[in-house]
């Protein structure tokens, strides 16, 4: 019997496993950007955010008003060898959520949302909310503690694997519009914020921290003093526990246009972002119809934002 259990166990582990590989497995090198899920993910609207399960077979991602207004957080299956149409997850669809990262276990699902943190009184700023696995499914939405979240907005929580909370606030005392700070978890208990510093921080805006598992080096959002209009990302290492000055990623992560929301798959083979590019062409070798003209601007890559897949080592990341 315990050899059927374990033979069990190890078909239904390899069987998770490749199911999340195949979820967004490429054949061959992906070198240059492409669009996830055209027409299933990325449709045409303002999608972004994506946020992959632990067995990669669950996609979470934001869907935004053209005018990036009224962030849901929206969840799609891999079934069948496809995406599911996406639906408006359980706990959002109310309120702004955006911003989905899963634990290393994929036990705790973070977000950031404008809920209110009690009944009937309204909130204006974004707080760090976050749902626990349990054997009915997700919990109620749970606000982290005023330590982490301020009366100000916090963005974009990110975990590296020994539980340092990454986030971008717009508390009182920063260097900018929004800096980014982390929280180093000791005996269990989050420690109070510490903002990363002039490397990272700027009197600009720095939103969206993405911090490598093993915590070597981080990719983020920022608008910089010289361009606020158009954010991109950048990249700092972490030598010697000293953050490296940012440098800003260059073309094809990096365009005219604002990218954001970095990921990178748990197997470290690839990396995602959301992108507002435009790449569908202004001009054609005959003249437009109405049905042309419709399927042009209402089809990904239409210049709101994608979401965009690439190979992870075309980063190039350093090893410090």
């Amino acid at each position: 019997m315990k050899s059927l259990t374990f033979l069990f166990i190890f078909f239904y582990s390899f069987s998770a496993l490749s199911q999340s590989v195949k979820s967004y497995e490429e054949k061959g090198a992906l070198s240059v950007p492409k669009i996830f899920a055209e027409g299933i993910i990325s449709t045409g609207d303002y999608d972004s955010h994506p946020e992959f399960s632990i067995t990669g077979d669950t996609l979470y991602f934001v869907k935004s008003g053209p005018d990036v207004s009224k962030w849901t957080i929206c969840v799609s299956y891999f079934k069948n060898k496809k995406w599911s149409t996406p639906e408006v997850a359980s706990f959002s669809g109310q309120y702004m959520d955006a911003d989905p990262f899963f634990s290393k276990d994929g036990k705790t699902l973070y977000f950031i949302s404008n809920r209110p943190i009690k009944e009937d009184t309204p909130k204006e700023d974004m707080d760090i909310w976050k749902l626990d696995k349990t054997a009915r499914g997700w919990s109620e939405p749970i606000w982290l503690n005023e330590l982490l979240n301020s009366d100000k907005s916090e963005y974009y929580p990110t975990l590296a694997d020994n539980g340092t909370m990454y986030f971008g606030s717009r508390r009182e005392g920063g260097k900018g519009g929004s800096d980014i700070y982390k929280c180093e978890l000791i005996n269990g208990k989050y420690q109070s914020p510490v903002n990363l510093g002039d490397a990272i921080n700027t009197s600009g805006s720095e939103y969206e921290p993405l911090i490598s598992f093993d915590e070597k080096f981080m990719i983020f959002l920022a608008a910089r003093p010289d361009d606020l209009v158009n954010a991109d990302l950048f990249i700092s290492y972490n030598k010697n526990g000293q953050w490296t000055p940012a440098e800003k990623l260059p073309f094809p992560f990096n365009t005219e246009v604002t990218e954001f929301s970095p990921k990178i798959t748990r197997d470290k083979k690839y990396f995602f972002f959301g992108s507002a590019r435009n790449i569908n062409p202004s001009t054609t070798t005959k003249r437009e119809t109405m049905a042309d003209v419709q399927k042009r601007i209402h089809s990904p890559g239409n210049g709101l934002c994608d979401i965009y897949q690439i190979d992870f080592s075309t980063l190039k990341i350093k090893d410090y």
